[in-house]
């Protein structure tokens, strides 16, 4: 008998343990939970509330973090004078800084400003676009959020559209063909090609698209700062058109932030999907 219920304790622990790309993904846009809806984080105290048996649906991600995690938003949004929740959002990835940046407009505004930033717990990989599954690189570009997975391995993750019509274009040019995938922004802080927030970032993170809206949530990944110094694309195991890709990822950042000055490295060369 207590073997048959060690049994069952190993079955139910090993359900859970769904990888990042693993689980059912929920795409819809949600409403803001009332207080009444959440658990009590009126301490704002971090107060994870972990389900031992079934599966999440965004819907319950919402109601156990969504007005802790909205709290903590809003005096960043009003401070930034962008009512809570905006209508579009930009995440801007900065790989050697470890850094990323939350950008929001809201309704009827003609630009974005900035809200806050966040601390990357680990990316793996150097400087440069993803090229080939396996070779452990955080992709460079600009991305969209395809869906929202509530049941990852690595608390909750963000699945993004990598690889986008950018890589296809250029893979299929280069003859390349394995490009890999499954690429999210995800807690915990281990990275094998994706971004790690850590487990309170990425409820934030996790809240504001549901919110939003995955189509109106843009992700640009930057290898540096453009507005520090030029994206580099003088090393020799960068590909050709490397300096195409970084004038898009320059143009993305320079639509941001307007008033700073971009630099790009490079014009653009080839002609692809944008």
């Amino acid at each position: 008998m207590k073997s048959f219920t060690k049994i069952i304790l190993v079955l139910t622990f090993a359900s859970l343990l769904a990888a990042c790309g693993g689980g059912k993904l929920e795409n819809n846009p949600v409403k803001p939970p009332s207080s009444k809806q959440s658990r009590n984080h009126d301490n704002m105290k971090y107060l994870p509330i972990p389900r031992l048996t079934g599966r999440w649906s965004v819907e319950d991600v919402l109601q156990d973090y969504g007005a802790y995690s909205v709290k903590k938003l809003n005096p960043y949004f009003k401070r930034a004078n962008v009512a809570y929740p905006p209508s579009e959002v930009v995440f801007v990835a900065l790989k050697q800084e470890k850094k990323m940046e939350l950008w929001a407009k809201g309704e009827g505004d003609g630009e974005f400003r900035f809200i806050r930033d966040y601390d990357i717990q680990a990316a793996s990989g150097v400087s440069g676009p993803k090229l080939r599954q396996g070779d452990r690189q955080v992709p460079e570009g600009v991305y969209r959020i395809v869906s929202l997975n509530p049941n990852s391995h690595y608390h909750l993750s963000m699945k993004l559209d990598y690889p986008n019509e950018f890589d296809l274009f250029h893979a299929r040019d280069d003859g390349r063909f394995d490009l890999g995938g499954d690429i999210f922004i995800h807690g915990k802080a281990a990275s094998i090609g994706c971004l790690a927030m850590g487990d309170e970032a990425i409820e934030e993170l996790f809240v504001l698209a549901a919110h939003v809206g995955k189509e109106n949530v843009k992700v640009v990944i930057a290898p540096r700062d453009p507005r520090v110094l030029p994206l580099d694309t003088d090393a020799l195991f960068l590909p050709g058109w490397t300096g195409e890709l970084y004038d898009q990822i320059a143009n993305e950042i320079q639509t941001l932030s307007p008033n700073v000055k971009v630099s790009k490295n490079a014009t653009s060369t080839q002609s692809s999907p944008q």
